[in-house]
């Protein structure tokens, strides 16, 4: 994926997604986001951290190059990694999912992702009717999964985190909600899943066999997220939605410079614009 976002996609989309991969794993301090909930991530993919009396769940971790400064960030925060009772997983790209095995067996927490998503996590495999396929990278499998459905909400102790499946970059992404109170104000917290339509060269993503339904799939993703209830916004790549503008604020005015009740919608803005753009790209090739 590194390279297909790098040198394969020549769309303004390309600036979005970001980046060289170093940029990825950029060295970022943990901060609180808002109540409970903890970013724990590094500078270009991000993990988030909700904790509780019960035991924490962990969003995300990234690619194996995070282990270590997700693991110490956690730390430095403190908790305990061995506290961690559920893994959540947005989609099963290596920069997204490659360190959840290392994370799993310091914790011995249940990864919980979408059925088409376990698939991958169990296997390492990348999944063959992904547009990026040929510039995906395998991963370490990852052991103690289950599926979750649409709509299922994992509860552990007071913690209530619903899934909601967001397809259409993977066929297995899920974007994640909860709610987090802090000062007496309750917010509700999205970690949006990625919603971009990429292909890696020589694929399409509008005409792709494995995956026909693509299309329709990240249009109805990109609906979804923008009707959540959407007070503070985690997206998978931070910088993709607005994560550190809003964080350049908090020492002015606290956690409450999180609050962006835009933020899921202008996400999927910026979503349904690339998206517009690949199929145009794509119209004409």
């Amino acid at each position: 994926m590194k390279k297909q976002i790098i040198g394969c996609i020549t769309l303004m989309a390309a600036c979005l997604i970001t980046a060289k991969a170093a940029d990825w794993y950029a060295p970022q301090e943990p901060f609180p986001l808002y109540g409970n909930t903890y970013y724990v991530g590094t500078g270009g993919i991000s993990a988030v951290l909700i904790t509780s009396p019960a035991g924490h769940i962990l969003v995300d971790v990234g690619g194996p190059e995070a282990t270590e400064p997700v693991v110490a960030h956690i730390r430095k925060l403190g908790f305990r990694v061995e506290d961690i009772r559920y893994i959540l997983n947005s989609h099963a790209h290596q920069d997204h999912a490659g360190a959840i095995a290392d994370v799993q067996k310091l914790s011995g927490a249940t990864v919980l992702a979408s059925p088409a998503s376990v698939k991958v996590l169990e296997s390492g495999q990348p999944d063959p009717a992904d547009a990026q396929f040929p510039n995906l990278t395998p991963m370490s499998p990852v052991a103690h999964t289950r599926a979750v459905r649409d709509g299922e909400i994992v509860h552990l102790g007071p913690l209530a985190v619903t899934a909601h499946f967001t397809p259409g970059h993977t066929q297995g992404g899920v974007s994640w909600t909860w709610q987090a109170e802090e000062g007496g104000r309750t917010v509700n917290v999205v970690f949006a899943d990625s919603l971009y339509a990429l292909a890696a060269e020589g694929r399409y993503f509008s005409r792709n066999p494995l995956y026909p339904h693509a299309q329709a799939d990240v249009e109805r993703s990109i609906a979804t997220v923008a009707a959540l209830p959407c007070d503070v916004l985690i997206s998978a790549h931070p910088e993709l939605g607005g994560l550190w503008e809003r964080k350049a604020k908090q020492a002015a005015l606290g956690d409450v410079a999180f609050i962006d009740a835009e933020a899921c919608r202008n996400y999927a803005a910026k979503a349904r614009a690339t998206l517009a753009q690949t199929l145009a790209a794509e119209a004409g090739s």
